[in-house]
């Protein structure tokens, strides 16, 4: 079992507090079987509402797949404790959105996509339908009178 951070950089302006929202919130991924390396072309998700038993009655996981070249059985789950909102003063530093608990499975890439939240830095206005998928969002913050945005959403994966 090895324990992956999904670390997350982008630079904010004006917002902070940017945060995956609910547990039905998608981490769109590519997996790589650790055993022959095998990495599926689409794009998979994992989500706190997902558990499947494992095998031999050791515990679930958000996702257990078997891999279609090796055949070996993968899992991976979300450490629910580890979900981290990326604030204002992480702007522009890579910092450790969540980790992931892997058997057999790697991640390879990440795909932000809809469901992220955030808040104005001053004012406190809610955006709570952020999509990155184009890894920028911009928007207009009434209460305060600026503009807000998040730019050049970036990942990298680490071992905790």
């Amino acid at each position: 079992m090895v324990k992956i951070g999904l670390q997350f950089k982008a630079t904010l302006e004006n917002v902070t507090n940017v945060r995956p929202v609910g547990e039905d919130f998608r981490w769109f991924l590519k997996l790589k079987c650790a055993n022959c390396g095998e990495i599926p072309e689409k794009w998979q998700y994992i989500n706190l509402m997902d558990s499947v038993p494992l095998k031999g009655g050791r515990g679930s996981a958000s996702m257990v797949q078997k891999c279609k070249l090796c055949a070996r059985e993968n899992s991976i789950d979300i450490m629910r404790d580890t979900i981290t909102p990326y604030n204002a003063e992480d702007s522009e530093r890579f910092k450790t959105m969540v980790q992931l608990e892997c058997r057999g499975l790697e991640p390879v890439d990440f795909q932000p996509q809809a469901g992220f939240a955030a808040e104005g830095a001053e004012s406190g206005t809610k955006f709570p339908e952020i999509t990155l998928l184009e890894k920028d969002w911009t928007e207009y913050d009434e209460k305060a009178s600026e503009s807000v945005g998040i730019y050049e959403a970036t990942h990298q994966f680490v071992k905790c």
